[in-house]
Parts: structure tokens; C-alpha cells; sequence
């Protein structure tokens, strides 16, 4: 792999993260990491962190009104580091897959069609990591780039997993349950064969805890349950979607005359805690008007609730649990919800550690407790990276 740098664009629904990686001597070596969030609001905001230290700055929100233009204002931002070497190849995150990719691939003009044509099945991401595509080419016209697809972690759930009870017309036409965030579930998979060599490879349960949540039971490093399905709907609610309904509900809405358009708006948007709370579907701020606000408490124990439920089910799937990861936005930076979550385990064997918690260390359970619950940053560029540059020049070192 010749020297130069590696870009990474991971996008979400309303931000996009960055990184670049030195590349050369069949290694990877972290330069930059910068995240654009507040894509579409009114004050969007450009944080940073290289070798020298971080920072942040305000950004013009006309700068920042859609993914396309917060794509070319974070590759014009690159001027910022004159020391970068010139980008040699583009990673970037897409979200679904669907049963077309189960491995990363090189982007091409017929490989980027068929992801354009997956847009309907997660309308949040997958125009956002298109958008990053396009950026790219427009920056630096034939770039080598590849993709890696969230969805690909979960290729190998069981049958009885994966399989919707539907005609079997409708399951030949890819209607079936895929499973997202499985590039953060590879990255807790990596960092736990580091973290606790003895256990990385039993009964795992990685809780995506995030604007999107989920949560995958793993098992020999492999997906076995996860709570998402066809879609980025399904499994506990989330900042602004409804997480699992009955489809009941659906048809009703319908019939009393809903268009689809709106119940895609209505589920994706308008809905998880923004609507229990009556407003904000942000944790933190939930967290903050908690105390003197009943639909905030509310939102947040419906929340709390849902995940305990769901790692019920999943260890029910798995046999038992060995290992419990807090991983996303929610589940690194927020003791109180992993205080409340812990708590309701106890019956699993989960004994939380309050000061390991609140200092927000690696093992956040006790000594003694059966059950070790952990904290992972989620490091899907890492994942990213690597991929492509495996695809590139061959395996790295570790």
C-alpha cells in the first residue's frame, strides 16, 4: 500500500463524521478525525481533533443545508491540515446492503446504481452516504472508493432469525430481517478481543445506544439476534423513530386515509422520543428537563424499558449472557442511562460499579458480578478504514 492518506466519510441522518489515515507500510496511522453536526439546523457546528489538540467551530448554516453541501464543506475544511498527504482512496459507510452486498466492495458506476436503488429501505442514511460518494468524485475525479455496509455483519443470522412469516413470493423478493449498526457491532467486536480476551468470543450483547438504537446478540464474533429488521425502525424507540409497532397500526393509519409519504414521515421523523416527550428527542436534554417535566421522565423510562426488555430477549437467543457492551452517543457518554439500564438487570447478574460508571471506565460492573458490562467508543471509521485499505494493498498489520 503506497504512502499517502485514506479518507473515511461516515454519514449520519443529521451529521457526518470524518477521518483521515496516514497509509503506507501496510499500516494505518490516525491523523484527523472531524464530525459536521446540525446538517439542515439552523446552527451547525465543525468539531476537530488531530495530533495538536481538538477544537470547534460555528459554521454557516447555508453552508451546512443538506448532506451535499456539508460534504463540500468538510473536504474544502481539509485545508485546515497542509501537512495532509494527498488522498489515495475514499471509504465510506452505507447503511443498507440489502442481500447485494454482503462484503465491502469497490465503488463503480453499476455498484453505485444498485445502492441508489436501496434508498426507499432506509431513507434516513442511504442518500446521505450517496451524497458522499458523489462529493468525492466531484473533489478528486477518479478516486478509488468503497463502501461498507452495515447490514453485512448480519448476513449469517439463522433462518428462523431472519425470516419474516410471509408468503414465500414476498420472502424471494429480499423481504426479510438485515439488521443495522453492525460496523459499530464489528468495532466492539475488535476492541473486546482486545479489552477481555477470554470472553470476546461468547455470549455478547453490543447495545447501539444512539439517535439510532439497537441492540445484536453475538456469539464466536458472529450475529446471531439483532433488534432491527427489513428497515431502521424496528427494536426500542429512538430519538425521532417509533421503534417496533404492531402493523396493526399501520393499516389503520392508512385507511383513515394517512398517505404513505406521511407515515414515512410520521415513523422516521415525528415520532420515538420527540413524540413521548412532547418535543426534544435529544437524551441529553431529555436527561436535563427530566426532573420538572412528567413527559421527559416518561420518554426516558419507556427508553430504558425497551432496551432492558429487548437484552432479556437476546440473551434468551444466545443461552445466557456473558458480556453486556454500551456502545453509540447514549450508551458512551451517558451513566445515568446505563445506571438505569444496569439496574434492571440485576436478575441477568449484572452488578453495576457507581464510581467506574460515572468515571465512564472500560468495565463499568464489579469483580464479582457474572455478567461484566463494558464501554466501547464506537470506532466505525477504524472499521472502514482497514476494510479499504485491505481491498487496496492486502491485510494490515494489527
Amino acid at each position: 500500500m503506497s504512502a499517502g492518506s485514506l479518507l473515511v466519510l461516515n454519514a449520519g441522518s443529521s451529521s457526518i463524521k470524518c477521518a483521515v489515515f496516514r497509509t503506507g507500510d501496510h499500516a494505518l496511522h490516525e491523523h484527523l478525525r472531524m464530525v459536521l453536526s446540525g446538517i439542515g439546523s439552523a446552527a451547525p457546528v465543525l468539531r476537530w481533533r488531530d495530533a495538536e489538540g481538538g477544537g470547534e467551530e460555528a459554521m454557516d448554516s447555508r453552508d451546512a443545508c443538506d448532506h451535499a453541501h456539508a460534504f463540500d464543506l468538510m473536504l474544502s475544511g481539509l485545508r485546515r491540515w497542509p501537512d495532509l498527504a494527498p488522498v489515495t482512496a475514499a471509504g465510506h459507510r452505507v447503511v443498507h446492503g440489502a442481500e447485494q452486498f454482503a462484503q465491502p466492495v469497490q465503488i463503480d458506476g453499476p455498484t453505485l446504481q444498485a445502492i441508489t436503488a436501496l434508498q426507499a429501505l432506509a431513507p434516513l442514511h442511504q442518500a446521505a452516504g450517496i451524497a458522499g460518494v458523489h462529493a468525492v468524485s466531484r473533489r478528486w475525479p477518479g478516486l478509488p472508493q468503497f463502501a461498507c455496509f452495515d447490514t453485512a455483519f448480519h448476513r449469517e443470522l439463522p433462518a428462523v432469525e431472519h425470516t419474516y412469516a410471509l408468503p414465500a413470493a414476498l420472502r424471494r423478493q429480499g423481504l426479510r430481517r438485515y439488521g443495522f449498526h453492525g460496523l459499530s457491532c464489528e468495532s466492539s467486536v475488535l476492541a473486546l478481543a482486545k479489552l477481555l480476551p477470554d470472553l470476546a468470543g461468547r455470549r455478547v450483547i453490543v447495545a447501539h445506544l444512539g439517535g439510532g438504537t439497537s441492540l445484536t446478540a453475538i456469539h464466536d464474533h458472529r450475529s446471531l439476534a439483532t433488534t432491527m429488521g427489513f428497515s431502521t425502525l424496528e427494536g426500542p424507540p429512538m430519538s425521532s423513530r417509533c421503534g417496533s409497532l404492531d402493523p396493526g397500526i399501520l393499516l389503520h393509519l392508512l385507511r383513515d386515509g394517512l398517505s404513505p409519504a406521511a407515515l414515512e414521515e410520521l415513523l422516521y421523523h415525528e415520532s420515538g422520543l420527540r413524540a413521548l416527550s412532547g418535543g426534544s428527542g435529544d437524551m441529553q436534554t431529555l436527561l436535563a428537563r427530566e426532573a420538572a417535566d412528567p413527559a421527559a421522565a416518561f420518554a426516558i423510562a419507556c427508553y430504558v424499558y425497551r432496551v432492558q426488555r429487548e437484552v432479556g430477549s437476546l440473551t434468551a437467543a444466545l443461552g445466557g449472557l456473558d458480556v453486556l457492551v454500551f456502545t453509540g452517543g447514549i450508551g458512551e457518554h451517558s451513566a445515568g442511562i446505563r445506571a438505569r439500564i444496569v439496574h434492571g438487570l440485576q436478575w441477568l447478574g449484572l452488578t453495576l460499579d457507581e464510581q467506574a460508571n460515572r468515571a465512564g471506565t472500560a468495565i463499568i460492573t464489579t469483580a464479582s458480578s457474572p455478567v461484566v458490562g463494558t464501554v466501547i467508543a464506537a470506532d466505525e471509521e477504524l472499521v472502514i478504514a482497514r476494510a479499504a485499505a485491505a481491498l487496496l494493498a492486502g491485510p494490515l498489520r494489527p
